[in-house]
């Protein structure tokens, strides 16, 4: 894994912020580890290494693997199949950052709900 430094990281969270600014209905979630999550199902994530990765239907994970030279993403040493790494300076480029972010969304709406986890009280 990249170290980075906390300011580093710190302004890379805040990249990816700006981006949750743009799509208001969708809440970031977590804390150590902020994502966000549609039915169930998480569509992108910021690693410790400040590393954003978006969930992408195979079509446009592949263009997108082609086009900008990234590599699926990995956490603790397992290759996660759906995710693509989104290259740093595609962080500063919130058009196109939004573009993909759409499809991730519109892509993990498509997929059946995970039931809840949550237990009743």
């Amino acid at each position: 894994m990249i170290k980075i430094s906390k300011e580093e990281y710190a302004a890379r969270l805040a990249l990816y912020e700006r981006l949750m600014k743009a799509f208001p209905k969708i809440p970031r979630k977590g804390a150590t580890m902020p994502y966000t999550s549609l039915n169930g199902h998480m569509f992108s994530f910021l690693a410790k290494d400040g590393r954003l990765s978006l969930r992408l239907p195979e079509s446009e994970r592949v263009a997108f693997l082609q086009q900008y030279d990234t590599e699926l993403s990995k956490q603790y040493g397992s290759v996660m199949k759906e995710y693509v790494i989104v290259p740093d300076d595609m962080l500063h480029d919130l058009t196109a950052l939004k573009a993909y972010f759409q499809c991730s969304i519109e892509y993990t709406a498509s997929l059946k709900p995970k039931p809840s986890k949550k237990k009743k009280r």
